[in-house]
This record gives structure tokens, sequence and C-alpha cells, in this order.
């Protein structure tokens, strides 16, 4: 695509480019020591230390490794994400 062709954002990137122009950003006080702290919290959420086994229906294991196709990662992953997301309350 040539540099002075458009690009059509998607609406995440709309978002974020209205949140800039509003103003909304922030410099980021101390960035190295906040970088440092925000990688060391990215590296435990990301450490995989535990292994569990369960039994889902053959039924729900189907529909998991469809959304996690259609996600475009493993289903295994695409698990642990689902529960991850839910511990953390994002789901209602």
């Amino acid at each position: 695509m040539p540099k002075d062709t458009p690009k059509k954002l998607t609406p995440e990137e709309t978002e974020l480019l209205a949140s800039y122009e509003r103003g909304e950003w922030r410099t980021v006080k101390e960035f190295e020591k906040e970088k440092l702290r925000v990688q060391k919290i990215a590296r435990e959420t990301l450490k995989k230390d535990a292994r569990i086994n369960i039994r889902l229906s053959s039924h729900d294991l189907t529909r998991l490794k469809e959304k996690a196709a259609y996600e475009g990662i493993p289903y295994q992953t695409f698990i642990a994400s689902v529960l991850h997301k839910y511990i953390e309350g994002h789901f209602d």
C-alpha cells in the first residue's frame, strides 16, 4: 500500500485515536521503572507452572476448539485465557 493511501482504521484503532486527540493520554513518570514493573507482572501472569486435568463433555470440548480456532489460538491456550478472565472478574 503506498504511503499516501489512507488506511481504514478498526473500531479499536478509531477509539484509541479519538482518546489521544481528546488529550486523555499522559506521559508515564519514571518510564523505565514502570516498564520493569509491568514486565514482571506480565511474566507472572503468563507463567504456566501448574498442570490440571479436567473432564468435559465432547460437545463442550468441540465448541471450545471451534472458538479457539476462530480466535486463532490453540484450544488449551484459549481455555486458560477464559479461566483467567473469569477469575479476574472480566466476565459478568
